[in-house]
């Protein structure tokens, strides 16, 4: 440890915010209270601007210093997963049914910290706006706040954001060039005709027969329609029909998503269902109905954001803990759209190896507070590193 480190001494009170937004979490456009605590934070901070409510719940802070015009943007995301907790942990839920199971608290709390950090300092020239959103899970909060004039009012060259990442090794920062996350869309699909008695099935169209069939069928987009080294995943989740142990319902309905890098699958991938769907439908004397919606697009990071970000974490956990070569997430993430309309990098903060159901989204999950010194160094030399000042001996970390 650095003797008057600002970072390790502040460590301490991040992970006591982490503790107490994970006990009190909040689902996508509900995070009210977190929003305001947030908001309480910055002020605090000394933050220039803070704004509330953008993009229905986001809260938006603005840190200037120095004569500089240029600005980057930092981001978290504020909302939590309708998942039991199972952890046991002392500062656990406290809403049933509601669980900080992707580590947006972590995040939350690590960019509130990087905001102390570089309000105290300001050896920056130029502004930094720290964007907390709502909704990041399903509901396209990110696209929200953009529609609601985030860039617009607040315009940056490129924004950045974390993601702690189990299953990597601790004490590495992933970022590639190019896609890292895929994009995805869902769809919903319902195959209708005449039910029967399960004893006279001639008398009904059977559904359920032609829903298994689609399953099976639908499975040639990815092994006979694309390229075999185009990533391409089409998964049925959901299949719900009939209510009666004797009776052949009359309506089976299914849900779906596919997954992709290639913007070009999303079209390719609704009008391949939407044939093999009506043409199962046709030779089982049943109608369907499709309806495919367009999600979040593919997370690409753009280059020169990248090659900054892999700077700042070198000079955090060394060079050679910096992976720029691996394989992307076929996971989603709607930063994409920032990123989208802004240019940007996203980053994953290795968490280590987790046992089953201690991943992301699992019940037993468990941020890993020792990435909280890690990304909160890696923010504010992104900061200083990118937006320079002449006279850097006032940096947190001077060279």
């Amino acid at each position: 440890m650095l003797h008057n480190d600002p970072v390790a001494a502040l460590t301490p009170e991040v992970i006591g915010w982490r503790h107490r937004i994970h006990a009190n979490p909040e689902l996508g456009f509900n995070e009210y209270e977190t929003a305001r605590f947030v908001a309480e934070k910055l002020r605090s901070f000394g933050v220039d601007e803070v704004h509330e409510g953008i993009g229905g719940t986001g809260v938006v802070g603005v840190l200037r210093s120095g004569n500089g015009t240029r600005a980057i943007g930092l981001r978290a995301e504020l909302d939590s997963l309708p998942v039991l907790e199972k952890t046991g942990l002392p500062y656990a839920s406290r809403r049933e049914g509601v669980m900080h199971a992707c580590g947006h608290d972590g995040h939350t709390a690590m960019l509130l910290g990087a905001a102390k950090l570089l309000s105290e300092s300001r050896a920056f020239d130029g502004a930094v706006t720290f964007i907390f959103q709502p909704a990041e899970e399903n509901e396209g909060g990110s696209m929200r706040m953009i529609e609601d004039g985030l860039f617009k009012r607040f315009p940056v060259e490129a924004v950045y954001a974390v993601h702690n990442w189990p299953g990597i090794r601790l004490g590495t920062i992933a970022a590639r060039v190019g896609p890292q996350m895929a994009a995805v869309d869902n769809f919903e699909l319902t195959f209708e005709g005449l039910g029967a008695h399960a004893a006279m099935p001639q008398l009904g169209d059977d559904p359920i027969l032609a829903a298994s069939a689609f399953v099976q069928a639908v499975q040639r987009i990815v092994s006979r329609s694309v390229d075999p080294q185009s990533a391409l995943v089409v998964s049925i989740t959901q299949i719900h029909g009939g209510n009666v142990g004797n009776i052949v319902p009359g309506k089976v309905w299914l849900q779906g998503t596919c997954r992709f890098f290639e913007h070009g699958l999303s079209d390719h991938c609704e009008r391949l269902i939407g044939e093999i769907a009506q043409g199962i439908a046709a030779a089982h004397s049943l109608k369907a109905r499709l309806d495919y919606r367009k999600g979040y697009p593919p997370l690409i990071n753009t280059a020169d954001a990248t090659a900054r970000a892999v700077e700042a974490a070198a000079s955090v956990v060394g060079r050679e803990n910096v992976l720029t070569e691996f394989s992307p997430s076929l996971g989603c993430e709607d930063f994409a759209f920032m990123i989208r309309d802004a240019s940007g990098c996203y980053a994953w903060i290795g968490a280590g190896e987790v046992g089953p159901g201690e991943g992301l989204h699992g019940d037993r999950y468990v941020f890993n507070d020792e990435i909280v010194p890690t990304v909160m160094r890696y923010y504010v030399n992104l900061v200083e590193q990118t937006l320079p000042r002449a006279d850097p001996s006032t940096a947190v970390f001077p060279a």
